[in-house]
């Protein structure tokens, strides 16, 4: 009850709400086809970006391989924001406001999705299979043609649309990269609604947005099911056997790492430097030193660096405790079929955060539930986000657990409660714990929801480095790349650490 209450309250009333506010909109043609094509060429080269590591992390074992695979795979959990902010501080001038840097940013975003969803795959080919087209005469492009692709569909397709909804519905990095010459559908939502105060015509957009993405999703879907090869089994990896192996390993290995790192690299050097040269400035005033840090700029750093984790500690226990909920009550049915509240606790993912944030603000602003002030609502905002995430780092782990186990347990004399603590709580404790680190980064990061959520004195980290970014001045704009940093480096070591739980969690 507690996962479904709360899926009503925060979801679904705001999607209705949504709905029944419906006004006419003028549409920008310009605006939808741009959002289009951006996403279409960003998915196009981010597979091709990800294929070659993708291969080499998927079939073959080498010193430094889960370093490197890490390295891949933490830019996709990165706030948008630190993404944005580390190719500002990377790329020339010329290309800021560019759809260029719109989507390189969104390539490097999304390299993970390749690297994972198609590499997962790729790992449960034989090389036997491989090996025997070989024998048989079919030359290197032949075997990948009419041996490898075939199995890989599945992967590759379900990785075009991963990475085409997140290149669509992207906000932070459009908003910092692209600017107002620049805008998809996604920004001017928030446009329309917090500076032109059409609050219809934004409603209009994100109905026009979720039935965009929904056509996606249905289509995508169907031919993923007509393409499905079943494959099982442990990943079939191996150690480099010939001098090119090894080669390509090596390139590959050193190539990623420094791809990955650059924008990084950039981002850190750009908050110590000013006109006058290096210095520490921005970096001491986030720490709080001297009178109103950031006051001329009209944001306070130090407050932002704080509200940011104050509302992370409370997004990720909301999350954890519906999550958790709801993954127990999912696993207790035992069905076959996708369970409705399983279905229920996914919508969030298919919806982008900024018309979860645009629902809540229109449908939570009168009386009795006029809660726009309220400061927990920009956590559960964050939750909303969060708690599929929770769901899929859990539900696995307890439908791995016997039923027998728990009939045991109340053999041997233990109360239905009893058991259940001891048979799957307890073994639940390490998924829970990753749970908790990704809620945690999630909610430091998150940039959609939060613009129409958030209030003056109560800004968080995200907000703070697309405003200072946004004033003139060698020291706003090195504070913003320091906090960026600063929210890297926390969202980067989570996701480090949750990654490494979860791997000893399987491997045991």
């Amino acid at each position: 009850m507690v996962p479904l209450a709360w899926l009503a309250v925060f979801f679904a009333w705001p999607v209705a709400t949504l709905v029944t506010r419906i006004g006419p909109v003028r549409v920008d043609a310009g605006v939808v086809w741009f959002t289009l094509w951006q996403a279409v060429v960003s998915t196009a080269l981010t597979l091709a970006a990800g294929i070659v590591p993708a291969y080499v992390l998927a079939r073959f074992e080498f010193p430094m391989r889960r370093l490197v695979l890490a390295t891949a795979t933490v830019p996709f959990m990165l706030p948008t924001v630190v993404v944005g902010a580390a190719f500002l501080a990377l790329l020339p001038d010329r290309l800021h406001a560019s759809a260029t840097a719109i989507i390189v940013a969104h390539v490097y975003f999304n390299v993970a999705v390749v690297v994972r969803l198609v590499g997962s795959m790729w790992a449960l080919i034989p090389h036997d299979l491989t090996d025997a087209a070989r024998t048989l005469g079919a030359t290197q492009r032949q075997v990948a043609r009419e041996v490898v692709l075939p199995l890989l569909r599945p992967g590759i397709a379900s990785a075009a649309v991963v990475t085409f909804l997140f290149s669509f519905t992207s906000y932070g990095v459009v908003t910092l990269l692209g600017g107002p010459s620049r805008p998809t559908v996604e920004a001017e939502i928030v446009r329309r609604a917090t500076q032109l105060g059409d609050v219809e015509g934004a409603v209009a957009l994100s109905m026009l947005q979720v039935v965009l993405l929904a056509t996606v999703v249905a289509l995508s879907s169907r031919l993923q099911r007509r393409s499905t090869q079943r494959l099982s089994g442990a990943p079939l990896r191996r150690r480099p056997r010939t001098r090119l192996d090894r080669r390509i390993v090596r390139t590959v290995a050193v190539g990623t790492a420094a791809v990955m790192c650059t924008p990084v690299a950039a981002l850190v050097l750009r908050s110590m430097w000013t006109s006058d040269g290096l210095s520490l400035t921005a970096w001491r005033t986030l720490g709080g030193n001297g009178r109103r840090p950031g006051a001329s700029t009209g944001v306070d750093p130090a407050a932002a660096v704080t509200a940011s984790l104050g509302i992370a500690a409370v997004a990720t226990s909301i999350s954890l405790v519906v999550g958790v909920l709801g993954a127990f009550a999912v696993s207790v049915t035992r069905r076959r079929r996708t369970s409705p509240l399983d279905v229920g606790l996914m919508l969030p993912l298919g919806t982008s955060a900024v018309t979860v944030g645009l629902g809540m603000l229109i449908t939570f602003d009168r009386a009795p539930v006029d809660w726009r002030d309220e400061w927990w609502l920009v956590p559960v905002g964050h939750s909303l986000i969060a708690v599929p995430f929770v769901v899929r780092s859990i539900l696995p782990v307890v439908r791995r657990v016997p039923a027998t186990h728990l009939d045991a347990a109340a053999t041997l004399g233990a109360t239905p409660l009893r058991g259940w603590w001891e048979v799957v709580a307890r073994r639940s404790t390490r998924a829970v714990a990753v749970a908790a680190g990704l809620s945690a980064a999630i909610s430091l990061g998150e940039f959609g929801a939060t613009t129409f959520l958030t209030r003056t004195g109560r800004e968080t980290m995200p907000v703070v480095i697309a405003r200072l970014l946004g004033r003139a001045g060698d020291i706003p704009r090195a504070q913003a790349f320091a906090m960026a940093t600063v929210l890297f480096a926390v969202t980067a070591a989570i996701v480090v650490v949750a990654d490494r739980e979860e791997s000893r969690h399987v491997s045991g």
